[in-house]
């Protein structure tokens, strides 16, 4: 389960930075959080996340 928290947790960081630099920076990046949004759609209806392939690539499993 550690896998499943590490996805969840950088999901959520890249939704909130992008959130935090479309406040402070520019509203483009409103396009960056919509992308993390679409993926993690897909993610839950294909049941296959890159961010997944990554992690065992680095050794981290289940």
């Amino acid at each position: 389960m550690m896998k499943n928290r590490i996805v969840r947790g950088i999901a959520g960081s890249f939704i909130l930075i992008s959130l935090l630099l479309a406040v402070y920076v520019n509203l483009n990046w409103l396009w960056f959080t919509a992308f993390v949004g679409v993926n993690l759609l897909q993610s839950s209806i294909t049941k296959w996340c890159l961010l997944d392939t990554i992690l065992e690539k680095f050794g981290i499993t289940e």
